[in-house]
């Protein structure tokens, strides 16, 4: 049995329970808006803070391994921009719905507690985690001006960079590990109590996320017609989507870590941070400008189904090639 299943069924299994909860209405409604907000605005920046604070510099600022991560996003978004743009011309909002889709990992609310199930123990577990997901928000960041241009009032004059500055400072994961990379970079230690503090509020982020994962796919697709749900377009937009975002995104990751020269255990985390499925982030955006918003509740949710088999497959070829 691959060594990966064991953490990715404790992971599925947690989502399943947020689901069965949501269905069986045993919490308010609107209990997983509540623990998305706590594990965004606090339990993620405190444990990303603390972790960053107490990790050398020099083990964060891994060259290779951040420009490979970002070229992989970046290549695999720009090919979905122009397969969209040529399919469906005009459609800038959709092309950068789809490629967002295709590229923005689930790093923080899986991948955090995927690594450190994988790898217990190892510090440059959460380091890599936390690396990925503030490169992840930039993507993000980038995307959200293309379908703010796409989609807004003809009369607003926000400049594109107001508007990705805006998205980036007022991100809590962004303010987290900028204050964590700076208390690192100064050698600034915190005191034990506040330190142990972080430590406690951060531990909870893993399962509260998960769980709320689990509730808001269990909501979102509560709302998907049965024509929707299996239309033929419809099914070859997710496999296309799945397929660039849980296979050649990887592919492209390794190929690139490789070239780097990042060392064997960083290449194996960064390869398995850009094969996760897509962040249920994607769906509340795509939900809040009405863009493509049926496909991304359910591409996350094949997504997150086909790492079952992606992910073991992944890691096995991994371990044949080192």
């Amino acid at each position: 049995m691959s060594s990966i299943l064991t953490p990715l069924i404790a992971v599925f299994i947690i989502m399943l329970l947020g689901s069965i909860v949501q269905k069986m209405r045993l919490l308010p409604a609107d209990t997983d808006l509540i623990l998305n907000q706590f594990v965004y605005y606090i339990a993620f920046p405190a444990i990303l803070l603390i972790v960053l604070a107490e990790t050398r510099i020099e083990d964060i600022m891994q060259w290779g391994f951040i420009g490979g991560f970002s070229l992989a996003m970046v290549i695999t978004y720009a090919l979905v921009i122009v397969v969209s743009l040529l399919s469906t011309p005009k459609k800038q909002a959709v092309a950068a719905m789809r490629a967002l889709n295709a590229t923005f990992g689930n790093t923080a609310f899986i991948g955090i507690p995927l690594l450190s199930l994988l790898f217990p123990g190892h510090k440059m577990a959460l380091v890599a985690a936390a690396i990925a997901s503030l490169l992840s928000v930039f993507m993000f960041a980038f995307a959200l001006v293309s379908i703010e241009l796409a989609s807004r009032d003809k009369q607003s004059t926000d400049h594109a960079i107001v508007i990705m500055a805006n998205a980036l400072y007022k991100n809590p994961i962004v303010v987290g590990s900028v204050i964590g990379i700076g208390l690192s970079a100064l050698h600034i230690t915190l005191p034990d109590s506040l330190a142990l503090m972080l430590h406690q509020v951060g531990n909870t982020s893993s399962p509260c996320a998960l769980f709320a994962i689990g509730m808001v796919l269990a909501k979102a697709l509560r709302h998907q017609s049965g024509t929707k749900m299996f239309s033929v377009g419809l099914i070859a937009e997710l496999n296309l989507i799945n397929l660039l975002k849980l296979i050649i995104q990887p592919l492209i990751a390794f190929g690139l870590l490789k070239l780097f020269g990042v060392e064997k255990e960083l290449l194996t985390m960064g390869v398995i941070l850009a094969a996760l499925p897509t962040a249920a982030s994607v769906y509340l955006l795509a939900d809040r400008y009405q863009i493509n918003a049926n496909v991304s509740a359910q591409g996350i949710l094949y997504g997150t189904l086909i790492t079952f088999i992606s992910l073991p497959i992944i890691e096995t070829l991994l371990k044949s090639i080192a």
